[in-house]
């Protein structure tokens, strides 16, 4: 029976880190449109989140049927964490049709003259979530703890795209829709950051039984 379940297991973090390619894949196409004004490129990020959806769908079925059979309480952390990060993948998804949705709309408009660096944070909110996965993967807290404060990266930057798009709405009001639409990309982009904490934060319950999601010991390692 142990070796049926760790079985299953393996499957069910090969199905896992399946979901989280396709969300990157999403992510990084999304941005790619955004930024080279592909609308066609930015249709092709609904068929990604079709996948995405699916995945999160068959990921809760099979860890359901796996938590019948968990014979350790070990188990049972490892398959609830996988489906709630399996959640966190599906909402990475639904924040990359965000952005090419925006993407669709600001290819019909002239584009602004303002250098917007979403390549760069979009860069680091994914590097933060494979780093995340890596964790997971490894069993490794000291990891995860280690991505959660990276966030705040991400955050900053946003902010300042914030802080100049608003700038630039006052000097140029023709063009705050577009601002607009750049605004609500860049947020999506830091929301993508957020889930990949999430995940960094179900690797420390999984490995150390300890939910610090509203503590302040998120990137201190448990007392020995």
């Amino acid at each position: 029976m142990d070796n049926h379940f760790e079985t299953g297991l393996d499957e069910l973090r090969q199905k896992l880190l399946t979901m989280a390619s396709h969300a990157e894949t999403a992510v990084n196409r999304a941005v790619q449109a955004l930024v080279q004004r592909d609308a066609d490129l930015a249709n092709r990020v609904k068929e990604d989140d079709r996948v995405i959806d699916h995945f999160e769908i068959e990921i809760d079925e099979f860890a359901i049927q796996l938590l019948t059979k968990a014979p350790l309480a070990t188990n049972l952390r490892m398959v609830t964490v996988a489906m709630k990060i399996s959640q966190d993948l599906e909402r990475i998804g639904d924040e990359a049709s965000k952005i090419a949705r925006r993407a669709r709309d600001l290819a019909l408009e002239p584009p602004i003259k303002l250098n917007l660096d979403l390549p760069r944070i979009a860069a680091l909110a994914l590097d933060m979530l494979k780093a995340a996965l890596d964790a997971f993967v490894n069993r490794d807290s000291t990891a995860a703890r280690a991505v959660i404060p990276r966030d705040k990266e991400v955050d900053a930057l946003n902010k300042h795209i914030h802080n100049l798009l608003a700038q630039y709405m006052v000097e140029n009001p023709s063009v705050i829709g577009c601002c607009l639409h750049w605004m609500v990309a860049s947020k999506s982009i830091e929301r993508i950051a957020d889930h990949a904490t999430n995940v960094a934060e179900d690797v420390v319950y999984l490995c150390e039984a300890l939910d610090i999601r509203h503590s302040g010991m998120k990137s201190q390692p448990v007392p020995a």
